[in-house]
């Protein structure tokens, strides 16, 4: 069965945004954009909500002006682009790319998907999305790039449910840059 992921960089105090909504101290070096391109390919499909759906909307027109690309940029719109990207939105009509509106609820979305042939993950984006997933018990990862950097409120990364969830580490991971990436898979 496909596992469900959750992956998104994070403050050391566990804001994926801060509390004016700012996120630019995730802006990765070199080192650390080679490591999401790397995690980009183990993904069929990727699941997100409409804040995180627009903020990637940038990627689908980047390749316009192919001179102020580098190889790197290039290699990430070249598999991300091309990747089944599912959004959950309430006030959006229509999407673009190889994007699609759900058609159902979260849980009946997730179950279908990972019904489907397929060896690659199902990747969840956005913190009001997997926080709706973790509370059903969907997440199978909990993938973190903790950035040294204290944001002091914001958008949380971890849900705040009542609800205790074991997790076992699966792997660390530390950069040049000091971010630290943390792999943790649920304890079931």
């Amino acid at each position: 069965m496909r596992s469900v992921t959750y992956s998104m960089n994070v403050s050391l105090d566990g804001y994926i945004v801060g509390p004016d909504g700012d996120f630019n101290w995730t802006e990765p070096d070199e080192e650390v954009f080679r490591f999401w391109i790397d995690e980009i390919r183990q993904v069929d499909v990727h699941l997100m909500g409409r804040r995180l759906y627009e903020t990637m909307l940038y990627w689908e027109t980047a390749d316009q002006d192919p001179s102020s690309l580098d190889d790197s940029t290039r290699e990430w719109i070249a598999l991300w682009n091309p990747l089944p990207k599912v959004v959950f939105s309430t006030t959006l009509s229509a999407v673009q790319g190889h994007a699609r509106l759900a058609s159902g609820g979260l849980t009946e979305e997730i179950e279908r998907l990972r019904a489907e042939p397929g060896e690659g993950e199902i990747a969840i984006g956005g913190a009001t999305l997997a926080a709706q997933a973790a509370e059903a018990g969907l997440i199978d990862e909990y993938r973190a790039m903790v950035y040294p950097v204290l944001v002091g409120g914001g958008t949380p990364f971890f849900p705040r449910g009542e609800r205790r969830v074991d997790l076992e580490l699966v792997e660390t991971r530390t950069f040049n840059s000091k971010v630290v990436y943390l792999r943790h898979r649920v304890a079931r």
